[in-house]
């Protein structure tokens, strides 16, 4: 029971991490001024048209597409398998599981594959093209190392090692509802939980971060209006006014 409390206790301890540092830093973006209309042309000239744009970059990666093949392939493959991923281990939080998490269950099985040759395909970008690897950091290194680890000891743990889930599930509901339940002792899962809680305490540190930061791009969520309406800083707005007094 120790060794059950102390993963609760650092799961909830790496929720907080998560929820409010990513939290803080999405008020740092709204706060960063944007002095000048820098949208990257051709540009929208409405908000409906940001928006779109936005939804077509997001969901589609519209940029990267139109600036290299190789690397949008495994990133899209990476980040969409990764959101299916997610999405199958809602059935962990919520009893009834929902209607649409079952049906997707079989799904994310095969979304673990894609996923693992996703990541492997972008570290081998900043492994083998010089001029990724020229700006690479350790870090950029260890964040994918550490995701692929992630999927790779889950998908052991669904093919070759397995857990006990409705005792791990009791274990995730326990910590919802503060009414802690025995975690399963398995190395693997203990492997995976660990993981996964250290991801979730760098995510707001690291440059994942730019799974919000891409709605704060001045470059992707401004109108291209220059010429009808004249942009102003909000911190330079009181002093439009004074100057209009």
């Amino acid at each position: 029971m120790i060794l059950s409390s102390l993963f609760a206790l650092l799961f909830l301890f790496a929720v907080a991490v998560l929820v409010l540092g990513t939290a803080y830093k999405i008020k740092q973006y709204i706060n960063v001024p944007a002095p000048l209309k820098i949208p990257t042309t051709p540009a929208p000239t409405t908000k409906s048209g940001v928006v779109w744009r936005l939804f077509r970059e997001v969901v589609f990666f519209e940029s990267l597409f139109k600036s290299t093949k190789w690397t949008w392939i495994f990133s899209w493959i990476f980040h969409m398998s990764m959101f299916v991923v997610l999405a199958r281990h809602i059935r962990y939080f919520n009893e009834p599981v929902w209607s649409w998490v079952a049906l997707i269950q079989p799904f994310g099985i095969y979304a673990g594959f894609t996923m693992i040759i996703g990541m492997l395909g972008l570290l081998a970008r900043r492994i083998f093209v010089d001029r990724v690897k020229y700006i690479s950091s350790p870090s950029d290194y260890i964040m994918l190392l550490l995701i692929l680890s992630i999927g790779a000891t889950g998908l052991l743990m669904k093919f070759v090692e397995h857990t006990d889930i409705v005792t791990f599930k009791a274990f995730i509901q326990g910590i919802i509802t503060f009414n802690w339940q025995p975690l399963p002792t398995d190395p693997l899962l203990l492997v995976h939980l660990m993981l996964v809680i250290i991801l979730m305490i760098i995510f707001p540190f690291s440059k994942l971060l730019h799974a919000p930061g891409i709605f704060f791009s001045p470059t992707r969520n401004q109108v291209d209006n220059p010429r009808e309406q004249r942009h102003i800083a909000k911190w330079a707005e009181k002093f439009e006014t004074s100057d209009g007094q």
